[in-house]
């Protein structure tokens, strides 16, 4: 993970800045999470990874919603938690991270070329300039992040 920058180096200019949001756990909240992530990469002038953020949110996304988040029965309205997206521009990168109820840490795997699924996190690998996952404060599942080197930021 990318160190963060000593208070004596200078180079933060001001706080990190940091945008969250908690959508609700169905299909359609991938699509919503990806345009949150591009406007706010703009908005933050970090755009230049904007794509790769995108796709890399596009499948810790769906990863969350398929693996950690159990089907809410169809006569029910789905809850607002259990999945989490942040962002932090922290300065010399951008990170990315959804938070889900799941304990269980993602692994890659190497699928067989047969396979229709298991590729997403090798997809992140190589979209990521660094990734990783951790169990969340109190044990209440996991974190998967993505971190992005801000270098091409628009002034």
């Amino acid at each position: 993970m990318p160190t963060a920058p000593s208070a004596d180096a200078g180079e933060w200019s001001a706080a990190p800045r940091v945008a969250t949001r908690t959508p609700v756990p169905v299909t359609r909240s991938i699509a919503t999470a990806r345009v949150f992530t591009v406007r706010t990469l703009q908005k933050w002038g970090a755009e230049g990874r904007g794509d790769d953020a995108a796709a890399v949110i596009t499948e810790l996304m769906t990863n969350a919603l398929r693996h950690a988040v159990a089907e809410p029965p169809a006569d029910s309205e789905p809850k607002p938690w259990p999945i989490r997206l942040g962002l932090a521009d922290p300065g010399p990168y951008v990170i990315c991270a959804v938070a889900d109820p799941s304990t269980e840490l993602p692994a890659p795997r190497r699928p067989d070329w047969q396979d229709e699924t298991g590729r997403g996190l090798l997809m992140v690998d190589s979209l990521s300039d660094r990734w990783g996952c951790c169990t969340a404060p109190e044990g209440q599942g996991k974190v998967v992040w993505a971190a992005f080197a801000a270098t091409s930021r628009s002034l």
